[in-house]
């Protein structure tokens, strides 16, 4: 069993998308600051602790439906290359554009390798 094919993990990151579709929705300054960075319109704002609480969902259903759980890790790849996008475009800090690489490398990973048992 590998960590990235590992139910916990698609639970960890679950949990962690449930959390941030509240603070996104909320929004807290953070987030705020970064879609303002960003240059998120504030039309597509709303939207996204849609997204996000869709990713929970799909996340958290890999021991039911490990195909969805794969295909939420490839929309949550897809979702990052954009992020990162985002921040190329306006010439962000690197620092600022990381956590967005990392979560871009991370589910392009899972999804090459897909949940465990799958």
């Amino acid at each position: 069993m590998s960590t990235l094919t590992s139910p916990k993990t698609y639970a960890a990151l679950a949990a962690f998308h449930a959390v941030d579709a509240v603070a996104c929705a909320i929004p807290v300054p953070p987030i705020k600051k970064v879609l303002d960075t960003v240059e998120v319109p504030e039309n597509v704002r709303p939207v996204l602790p849609v997204v996000k609480a869709a990713a929970a969902v799909g996340l958290a259903s890999v021991t039911r439906f490990p195909g969805l759980a794969r295909l939420t890790t490839a929309m949550l790849t897809v979702y990052f290359v954009l992020a990162v996008g985002a921040h190329i475009r306006v010439r962000d800090k690197v620092a600022n554009a990381l956590p967005a690489v990392f979560f871009l490398a991370l589910f392009a990973a899972m999804t090459a390798k897909g949940p465990e048992g799958s």
